[in-house]
């Protein structure tokens, strides 16, 4: 069980449930602030539940104490680090956050009007005037507006799944298969909540929903799959990296959940409802454990 191809294909499984959480889209006309907030509050309850019992306690099975909260804490730091060094756009509520050097200007990129349009100002129909007068550079400014929002949207993706898929990866490598299957298992019943938080606001961008699904699908399996290939090659070069890769997943899952998705839940009249999935998503995690542990 222990081999490369049943490592990729494991986080793959797992990583095609963040599909699932875009379906949704296909009815965003009935997604109120109220579900998008609860949608964050289990997502939140999952990782958390995850992190502790799809991570810590096993890591602390396999390895001392010291290792694991090493990991945790330095988790913890690469994922606040990464969100100021690397910049990126946060998917939020029919809107979109800049962080680590992105810009508003960036996030104003990603809104448009009806039937997909940006919306227009004066300005913006200088702007069309001038690119109807030289299509060539129009197209060039195109392209790379469209690298940069790819590039901003998956430094965000990957600061937040390449953790989980490591942590895979490296359970596989380890020789811990029920510790591995455990993590896809609970990882990707994470992934649904997190793929219809991403997938609310990249529908109102005018892209198609095929390609929202497509995209929000993407989003969840190239980040885990990559890191868990490479903490499944890491362990060959160094044995034992469980314990310490462990608490590094817990810690980064941690520290989005305090970050990001309890603060993004709040102060839209909603807590209550995303607290209240937060205790569904933490419930549903610790009888999930218990049953595969079982």
């Amino acid at each position: 069980m222990t081999t490369l191809p049943a490592l990729l294909g494991v986080t793959t499984v797992a990583g095609l449930a963040t599909g699932l959480g875009a379906l949704p889209v296909f009815f965003r006309s009935k997604v109120t602030h109220r579900v998008y907030d609860a949608a964050l509050g289990l997502a939140a309850g999952l990782m958390v539940a995850a992190s502790v019992f799809g991570l810590i306690i096993p890591g602390l099975e396999e390895g001392t104490l010291s290792a694991v909260m090493i990991g945790v804490f330095l988790g913890g730091i690469v994922l606040l680090g990464g969100n100021y060094a690397i910049p990126h756009l946060h998917a939020r509520y029919r809107e979109w956050l800049p962080e680590g050097g992105a810009t508003g200007d960036d996030a104003e990129s990603m809104r448009t009007g009806e039937g997909g349009r940006p919306t227009a100002g004066d300005d913006d129909e200088d702007a069309v005037d001038e690119a109807a007068a030289d299509p060539a550079e129009s197209d060039a400014a195109a392209r790379e507006v469209t690298l940069r929002k790819a590039l901003l949207i998956g430094g965000a993706i990957t600061l937040h799944n390449a953790p989980e898929g490591l942590a895979i990866g490296v359970a596989f490598a380890s020789g811990l298969e029920e510790v591995a299957l455990l993590l896809a298992v609970v990882i990707g019943l994470q992934n649904v909540p997190d793929g219809f938080a991403f997938a609310v606001p990249m529908a109102d961008t005018g892209m198609s929903n095929a390609r929202v699904l497509w995209y929000t699908t993407l989003s969840g399996v190239v980040p885990q799959v990559a890191a868990s290939a490479f903490g499944f090659t890491l362990v060959s070069v160094a044995a034992g990296l469980f314990p310490v890769s462990s608490g590094f997943a817990a810690g980064a899952m941690l520290a989005v959940v305090f970050r990001e998705l309890i603060p993004s839940s709040h102060g839209h009249g909603h807590a209550d409802a995303a607290t209240g999935a937060f205790l569904v998503g933490f419930v549903l995690l610790v009888v999930v454990d218990a049953v595969v542990v079982v």
